[in-house]
């Protein structure tokens, strides 16, 4: 006798859509999500130590905090959920910009990055729960490139009294009042701002659910 699909999967081996979960507090990466029709089953801001380690480069920190986010909330997760985890690291060559939490801060990464390229590493990460064993643990990391023109004490001071580089890594937000300031950009503006929208399209994309109608996106 063959036996019939169960009610999370049909005939097709295509599985019903879990839970989607954003482990982020972050209100850009939900209106990010939302600009090309997604929306997050839950919002859990994820509490984990993101200080960089002793030596540790920008590439591989934004991968483990991205990861850490992501598991984090997974493991909390006893439905059938798929959580995703992203964080986006700010670097001149080997060094990392801190998150802006005063205006000394700011202030200090603004004119480290005035008339130079620096570099916006972003990476996101989709773990399923325990709930949900079928899923498709996956990542992407994203490197893109931007350049400031050379900026006056007059425009930092501007820039600072906007006050959109409160907990912005590198003092700033590209899609506030810094991107006057911007002579060029090089690789995924979304990324920027705090998660690659193509890349994490195609990461749910790939998850094993029923298409176009039961997954996150067509």
């Amino acid at each position: 006798m063959t036996s019939s699909p169960s009610s999370a999967e049909g005939s097709s081996g295509l599985l019903d859509r879990p839970k989607l979960v954003l482990a982020s507090a972050s209100p850009r990466r939900l209106s990010l999500l939302e600009q090309i029709g997604i929306v997050p089953d839950a919002v859990v801001s994820a509490d984990i130590d993101e200080e960089p380690r002793p030596g540790e480069l920008p590439r591989p920190l934004a991968q483990r905090l991205a990861r850490q986010k992501a598991e984090h909330v997974a493991a909390q997760r006893t439905d059938a959920a798929l959580v995703l985890g992203a964080d986006t690291v700010v670097s001149v060559g080997r060094r990392v910009l801190p998150k802006a939490e005063d205006e000394k801060t700011a202030r200090t990464c603004l004119k480290l990055l005035s008339g130079r390229r620096h570099k916006v590493l972003t990476a996101v990460v989709l773990r399923p729960s325990a709930g949900w064993p079928q899923g498709t643990p996956c990542e992407r990391l994203v490197e893109t490139s931007v350049i400031f023109h050379r900026l006056t004490d007059a425009q930092i001071d501007a820039l600072i009294a906007q006050g959109d580089w409160q907990g912005k890594a590198g003092g700033y937000a590209i899609q506030g009042a810094a991107a006057a300031h911007i002579r060029q950009i090089g690789g995924s503006y979304s990324a920027v701002v705090g998660l690659p929208l193509f890349e994490t399209a195609q990461l749910l994309r790939g998850q094993p659910v029923k298409k176009p109608t039961g997954g996150w996106i067509a």
